[in-house]
């Protein structure tokens, strides 16, 4: 099935490896008397091999969307005044300001909801799986249904199990390293003079300024934490976690529920032309 092709960790080299297979079968070995099944199955209290990726799939929601929601607008009008308030940022071109705005608005505002401890309560979403929806067709004598549509432009697209587990994950590792304000600042600074950027004019310049907000985060760690060799690279781990986190992930998470379908590059030009 297309299913065990996609899925290496489940076909295990067997012949019949989808999970929607081994549902299937388990609801004839259900129909069997004792003993007489197919197979050895599974040992009594121990639970049936499954799929260790599933989960990653699972749509979630967010339990409480307004006070959610309402939090990281604030941290996104925090940030973005942060961005103002960097001199070198405001020498910078419009057009460049905004390049740089566009592709790091979601990495600052996740670190800025861990500056904030902004914490993520979710919830599974109540929309049935492809998966749920084949085996209630097929117990219904129904055919299977088409594959999914896309979202509808005014209904939002939750995101994954695993696309929230980056983002907790993150919020985490921040935590645990006790991030001062002086090093989310650097921290945010690396992140939003990016040179790598297509489209740049300016990249010698915002590489030297990234360059700068790299050393003052290394020479501060080395005044403060004298004892901790190595938290100047567990500080460089937390940029690259950042990577994982995708932007679109967060502004389905965070500001469709509250504004509906937007276009970020609008809004963030709005605010940053404004007196935040």
């Amino acid at each position: 099935m297309a299913c065990a092709e996609r899925c290496h960790c489940c076909a295990g080299g067997r012949r019949h490896g989808s999970i929607l297979y081994n549902i299937l079968r388990s609801e004839e070995r259900a129909a069997w008397p004792a003993g007489q099944g197919q197979g050895s199955g599974p040992r009594p209290g121990q639970a049936p091999r499954g799929c260790p990726c599933g989960g990653s799939r699972r749509r979630v929601a967010l339990r409480s969307p307004q006070v959610a929601c309402k939090a990281a607008s604030a941290v996104l009008v925090k940030t973005l005044r942060f961005v103002q308030n960097v001199p070198c940022f405001q020498e910078l071109p419009l057009e460049e300001q905004l390049l740089l705005v566009r592709s790091c608005w979601a990495p600052l505002l996740v670190l800025g909801l861990a500056q904030d401890r902004v914490h993520l309560e979710t919830v599974e979403s109540a929309e049935p799986s492809m998966l749920q929806r084949i085996l209630t067709t097929r117990r219904q004598g129904e055919q299977p249904p088409p594959r999914a549509p896309a979202p509808a432009p005014g209904r939002p697209h939750l995101p994954s199990a695993g696309e929230i587990q980056a983002i907790k994950g993150f919020l985490a590792k921040c935590w645990s390293l006790d991030i001062s304000t002086k090093e989310y600042a650097y921290l945010k600074g690396t992140v939003l003079f990016n040179p790598d950027l297509p489209g740049l004019q300016c990249t010698q310049y915002i590489e030297g300024l990234q360059r700068e907000a790299q050393q003052a985060l290394n020479e501060h760690v080395r005044l403060i934490h004298r004892g901790d060799e190595a938290r100047f690279a567990k500080l460089n781990v937390v940029l690259s976690l950042l990577r994982s986190i995708n932007a679109n992930v967060i502004a389905e998470l965070f500001f469709r529920p509250i504004i509906g379908a937007v276009n970020m590059d609008d809004m963030l030009l709005e605010m940053l032309c404004a007196k935040l």
